[in-house]
């Protein structure tokens, strides 16, 4: 990495936070866009596997098989030597529907001798759908998964009618708990309502899919499993190398997406409660006049681009791009590069131009344990899973 970090990171997922600012919480001093690093390396990208519909998530397995998802339903393989896989896999309860379906995809840490790994997706209960966090396992074959956990944790309410704002990122921390994203469902009261899973950063137990141990709201009901709150529509995590940081990537409504340090009990200060139970989207994305509210680290401002996903480069082999935060862009169809500083502020902030629109709309960037970078593309036609690798 270019720097080393101070003791301010490994604090992040125990402190608590408070806010002293008022007002919106876009951040109203960051760097004006720039252009790449001079020692910034040139890229390759290459075509790892075509004909995908809606791919979601990616992760890479210890022996640098590659696992994707498919928002209407699927897991595929790309084995080491290339070769394309579909899993034998049920998903005859999948809710799919709008802008949910089958989302986050994450192997378990120690998945090079437990072979687990876990899915978010939307899931046609008993009596109503709802979105839930799945645990599988695959065989060493990589031509079947089974789920041994089903639901580890449901009960996330979902937009029945629209799918809309169904998240659903997953990510774990460094202390083995499982953080997963959620979105608000476009419901006005969901995001500072702790009575609800929805619009929340969950920390859970992946083992029990009980509540993580140290949660700041104990109580019989949701607020047990939420880690923070006030989010719109989570749509990235992202664990920084070396750190025990976490950041989220947001969705704004037609302004300010954003990314957040991922803190304990903080309010991100969406509050979309409109009068009669509406669901009021001209409300600031982060209001700092609401309890324990945090200012966004980044901002896309008074436009949208439609940021989703989320990783950060790390290794030599990067050059200038070492330690950069990189998120998938659709809207504007690109990677948007965010270097922080140790603390997360905002340094620099400029486009990666060899993704620059000649791909398409981008759902996910996620660095593999091979020190590649690998994106998925959301074009809803033959889309791609692509590696990018700097040119030697």
């Amino acid at each position: 990495m270019r720097s080393l970090f101070g003791l301010v990171a490994a604090a992040v997922l125990v402190a608590g936070c408070t806010a002293e600012a008022s007002g919106e919480g876009a951040p109203s001093d960051l760097p004006a866009p720039t252009s790449p690093p001079s020692d910034a390396p040139a890229l390759d990208v290459a075509v790892v596997a075509d004909g995908l519909d809606h791919p979601w998530d990616v992760a890479q397995a210890p022996d640098g098989t590659l696992l994707l998802d498919e928002r209407a339903g699927g897991l595929t393989a790309v084995l080491p030597d290339g070769t394309v896989r579909p899993l034998d896999a049920d998903f005859d309860d999948l809710f799919a529907r709008g802008e949910t379906g089958l989302m986050g995809l994450v192997l378990d840490p120690d998945f090079d001798h437990n072979r687990r790994f876990y899915t978010c997706q939307g899931r046609q209960a008993e009596e109503t759908p709802d979105i839930a966090v799945i645990a599988w396992t695959v065989d060493t074959a990589w031509r079947s998964a089974t789920r041994i956990a089903d639901p580890l944790l449901g009960g996330i309410p979902v937009n029945s009618g629209s799918g809309r704002h169904g998240g659903c990122r997953l990510r774990f921390a460094t202390d083995g708990s499982l953080l997963v994203g959620t979105g608000d469902n476009a419901v006005g009261s969901n995001p500072q309502d702790r009575d609800t899973l929805a619009g929340k950063v969950l920390r859970i137990d992946a083992g029990t899919g009980q509540p993580a141990v140290g949660n700041p709201f104990p109580g019989p009901g949701p607020s047990a499993y939420i880690w923070n709150y006030g989010h719109r529509n989570v749509q990235g995590l992202a664990l920084r190398p070396g750190t025990d940081q976490v950041y989220n990537v947001e969705q704004g409504t037609s302004r300010d997406d954003e990314v957040n340090l991922v803190e304990k009990a903080a309010n991100y200060g969406y509050d979309p409660d409109g009068a009669d139970g509406g669901y009021d989207e001209s409300v600031p994305m982060t209001d700092l006049d609401l309890p324990d509210s945090v200012a966004a680290v980044w901002s896309s401002g008074e436009s949208t681009i439609a940021t989703c996903g989320g990783t950060f480069l790390d290794g030599d082999q990067w050059g200038g791009y070492d330690g950069l935060m990189l998120l998938g862009v659709l809207k504007d169809q690109g990677v948007l590069a965010l270097r922080l500083a140790d603390d997360g502020h905002l340094l620099e902030q400029f486009r990666l131009p060899e993704l620059e629109g000649t791909h398409g709309r981008i759902r996910t960037v996620q660095l593999g344990t091979d020190g590649d970078l690998y994106v998925t593309t959301d074009n809803g036609e033959d889309d791609q899973l692509l590696r990018v690798t700097p040119k030697s």
